[in-house]
């Protein structure tokens, strides 16, 4: 029989609950639409953290993108063991991080990895360390357009380059600027803001070439302003929850039309009032960051109102004379998909074209075996 949603799966025994459900399918349709909306793919540096699994790192791969941007070591080493040619860990390793980057490039060769820094004493550390392994590490200066979480302002690029460009055992590969700060919905705005970034960006480039005949590779944005930054400008672009989407985006930023591509599976287990349900879908099974109604919503009972929530526990107001039994099946979509992927150490992966298989959500532990 046909199924009349996307989203009902078959052989419903067989899946736990709560359960993460990837949809192969959509991710494909988003990877080609994320291809669609720039005019060359190589700008393309998608970050992983939303997925955190090498099978969706491959159906990217499959499509040509060789950039790709990461968070922890581990995400790094699951990308290197994907062979990805370009990995830039986005964050600056400091403490016994410095030594597990350097083993990334030892032990995936066919990758080229860099990191992120953002003062004098990181880049000596590990410029040091680079040089004791007979190597180089590679950096791009991280700059802090407005998030004020890591990065220097623009005004202290240059003095840093100027000092960073004569240490041995380093290789400065370009600017790096992530706008986390900027979510508006109305487009306007964040055109505007973006464009703002876009500028200063622009100019610190051009201060760079005329000051010491360097053109550097700029690394900008995250998923809200992906549009912009790949019509305005010819920097790579950070997109990341494009793979899967989720609830809070696809209410957010209209314009992209992302598929949502990724459901959390829960059961009732309990009714413990006339008018309640109790659902296995705890806060350790959907990021639970957010306010109450700002977590999850079922899409085959939209209608569902959360009450209250625990560890293992959601409650909902189901209406008087609801009809709803135990073990029947909801499916949710997440409001915030990248920290509810990391809950789950595997996905059920569904598609048109094979039979369901399990996907392990690799990177979601913070060490591999480096």
């Amino acid at each position: 029989m046909e199924k009349s949603n996307w989203f009902e799966l078959e052989n419903l025994e067989a899946i736990d609950s709560p359960g993460l459900i990837f949809y192969e399918d959509r991710i494909r349709q988003n990877i080609d639409l994320l291809i669609g909306m720039i005019e060359d793919k190589s700008r393309l540096r998608p970050h992983v953290k939303t997925h955190k699994s090498a099978e969706v790192t491959k159906l990217m791969l499959d499509a040509g993108i060789q950039k790709y941007k990461c968070a922890t070591i581990a995400e790094a080493e699951m990308l290197g063991s994907c062979e990805a040619p370009d990995v830039l860990l986005a964050y600056q390793p400091v403490g016994p991080n410095v030594s597990r980057f350097l083993a990334l490039q030892a032990k995936f060769p066919k990758t080229i990895f860099s990191c992120l820094v953002d003062n004098l004493e990181s880049v000596k550390i590990l410029a040091s360390a680079a040089r004791k392994n007979n190597t180089q590490t590679r950096v791009y200066i991280d700059l802090n357009v407005g998030m004020n979480r890591t990065g220097i302002l623009p005004d202290q690029v240059l003095p840093l380059y100027e000092t960073m460009e004569v240490i041995a055992g380093l290789k400065i590969m370009g600017l790096h600027a992530y706008d986390g700060h900027i979510h508006e919905s109305d487009y306007t705005v964040r055109e505007q803001k973006v464009k703002e970034i876009i500028s200063v960006l622009q100019a610190l480039s051009r201060a760079l070439v005329q000051q010491y005949n360097y053109k550097v590779t700029i690394i900008a944005g995250g998923t809200p302003g992906f549009p912009i930054y790949a019509e305005a400008s010819d920097f790579e672009c950070s997109p990341g929850t494009f793979a899967l989407w989720d609830d809070g985006y696809q209410q957010a930023f209209q314009e992209q039309h992302f598929l949502t591509a990724a459901l959390v599976l829960s059961r009732i287990v309990s009714l413990p009032a006339k008018n309640l349900i109790c659902t296995d879908l705890g806060h350790k099974a959907v990021s639970a960051e957010n306010d109450l109604k700002h977590r999850i919503r079922f899409i085959n009972a939209s209608h569902l109102i959360p009450i209250s929530q625990s560890e293992e526990h959601l409650v909902l107001d189901a209406g008087a004379n609801h009809g709803y039994k135990v073990g029947d099946v909801l499916y949710g979509l997440p409001y915030h998909i990248c920290p509810t992927v990391a809950l789950y150490d595997e996905a059920w992966s569904v598609s048109s074209k094979r039979p369901p298989e399990r996907w392990l959500i690799r990177s979601r532990k913070r060490k591999d075996t480096i």
